[in-house]
């Protein structure tokens, strides 16, 4: 499969760990199994979703390794790419492509992106290298305005001039700011995919004129996102908000704030499914109390996600 032109949904799991904090193989080779036969665009490892930025080298490259061999090839397997520096992310992204990756979500280099505005030839200067030095198809990564970076259209268009760079992951959580970007593409000298990694409004997103999302909340719901999806895309979307309305209230309470803890409520969702054995998330994120659980258990009840096909599904 490829990744051009980028479009739909790209599954960002989670990573299930064991009760010490270690990587639960087993529960990862059944959930990707899971994953892949819901056939997203494609799937990316090492995401904030997944707790990249918790890992050691040696775990996202293992990670990468053993979803490979999972995938076999079904679905295109992207890594995020989260270094400090230029020079260490050139580095970094040749170890992930010798370990399977087959393109790269590029992390902005936090602390030098922290906040906007953040210079435009400082992005581009960025990705260019990565670009040159990996050889990767790149996505680039839009946060929310406080954090940066921000992506106005003369970036854009510098980023558009770098072949590699095959789209953009909108995650303002903004939908002015979403909408503005998907004005700035349409002007494009050259198609760039405008993923929204917002998942609070996934539909409307689409429906603003998204090309699909890279999104966390495909970790569950996958195959429900995809037919979502493809319904927006043929402007049907009487039925892509008959699914959404089942799958938002559940979205949308996983990512309220603070919103670091999507990570432990997606765990919780998938371990009621029966996809991943354990809740675990690294320290020091912390882990969720009775009174969330019981309503994301009532939300995933709602949205029609514990029906007991899922396991069985991967197996």
């Amino acid at each position: 499969m490829s990744l051009i032109p980028l479009k739909g949904i790209v599954a960002a799991p989670v990573l299930p760990m064991l009760p010490d904090e270690s990587i639960d193989w087993d529960s990862l080779r059944r959930y990707i199994r899971w994953i892949a036969l819901q056939k997203p665009a494609a799937i990316a490892m090492n995401m904030d979703a997944s707790e990249g930025p918790t890992l050691d080298h040696d775990e996202q490259l293992q990670v990468l390794h053993v979803c490979g061999e999972v995938i076999a090839g079904a679905v295109p397997l992207l890594s995020g790419l989260i270094a400090g520096s230029t020079r260490s992310a050139v580095h970094w992204g040749n170890e992930l492509k010798a370990a399977g990756a087959q393109g790269l979500a590029i992390f902005p280099p936090f602390p030098t992106f922290l906040g906007n505005p953040v210079p435009t030839a400082m992005i581009t200067a960025y990705h260019r290298a990565i670009a040159d030095g990996v050889g990767l198809p790149m996505i680039a990564f839009q946060f929310p305005k406080a954090f940066g970076p921000d992506f106005p259209p003369e970036t854009l268009g510098e980023l558009c001039a770098i072949p590699q760079v095959i789209g953009l992951k909108e995650a303002s959580f903004d939908t002015t700011k979403t909408v503005e970007t998907i004005a700035a593409a349409r002007g494009l000298p050259r198609k760039l995919g405008i993923l929204t990694g917002s998942d609070t409004f996934i539909c409307e997103a689409m429906v603003m004129g998204c090309d699909g999302a890279l999104i966390g909340f495909a970790a569950t719901a996958t195959r429900e996102l995809v037919e979502m999806q493809r319904a927006a895309a043929a402007h049907d979307f009487t039925r892509a908000f008959a699914i959404w309305d089942r799958l938002g209230p559940l979205a949308r309470f996983a990512w309220r704030n603070p919103i670091r803890d999507y990570r432990p409520r997606m765990k919780e969702v998938l371990t009621m499914q029966g996809l991943i054995a354990h809740p675990t998330v690294r320290a020091p994120q912390l882990g969720i109390d009775d009174a969330e659980r019981a309503e994301l258990r009532r939300l995933a009840q709602f949205a029609g996600l514990l029906d007991g096909e899922t396991l069985r599904a991967a197996t």
